[in-house]
């Protein structure tokens, strides 16, 4: 009972560390705070890059979107009030910006990519231990994962990505790609599926082509 008594505490304390950060980065970029839009860049740019280019496959157009999602942030600053994580409205920004660009290029949309209906099989990822995608994800084959996520459709790579990327809850994967939760947990559930089988088959492959040495 102490220890959970404690661990309460302690999550209380860092979601209100996160609270003043989020109201703090509102407030200077209402302001136009140059230093602070440098430290955003500084702080996020690897993992919105990431995002994109999983989300994109192609890695000059993750970089225009990368330049433009900025350019949003600078422009409409103003309309962050800080109660959302600063990351779900920046990935939110980026998405919906690869959404327009497939638009464009009279593309299907996120939502209309995946073939055939999802089930809603309830799915839930263990927070204590591994997930199942961190099993894969090691240090050695992270290489491997990220080919492979590539492979996999748009709308289960990218729920994929934030949840275990990310480290974001599927309340806020649902609030980035404006999906009902249901709808969150069976692309996980069906991404990791997905996952799985191709992860081996590469795996496969590279013991085949080494001659399995």
């Amino acid at each position: 009972m102490a220890r959970t008594m404690t661990a309460a505490i302690a999550e209380a304390g860092r979601l209100e560390e996160v609270q003043r950060e989020n109201l703090a980065i509102a407030r200077g970029l209402k302001r136009n705070d140059p230093e602070l839009l440098d430290q955003l860049i500084e702080t996020y740019q690897h993992r919105l890059l990431r995002y994109l280019l999983f989300l994109t496959g192609k890695r000059e157009v993750a970089e225009d979107l990368f330049q433009e999602t900025w350019m949003r942030v600078l422009l409409r600053g103003a309309q962050y009030n800080g109660k959302a994580r600063f990351d779900t409205w920046l990935f939110t920004i980026a998405r919906n910006l690869v959404i327009d660009l497939s638009r464009k290029r009279q593309m299907a949309s996120l939502d209309e990519m995946s073939e055939g209906g999802e089930d809603e099989r309830p799915f839930e990822v263990a927070i204590d231990g591994p997930s199942p995608f961190e099993q894969f994800a090691t240090r050695e084959d992270r290489a491997e994962v990220a080919e492979v996520l590539l492979k996999l459709e748009p709308n289960y790579r990218e729920v994929l990505t934030l949840r275990f990327h990310e480290e974001m809850s599927l309340e806020e994967i649902a609030s980035v790609t404006r999906a009902p939760l249901s709808t969150v947990k069976s692309r996980l559930y069906r991404g990791l599926a997905a996952l799985k089988p191709e992860v081996e088959l590469l795996r496969q492959t590279h013991v085949n082509g080494s001659g399995g040495r």
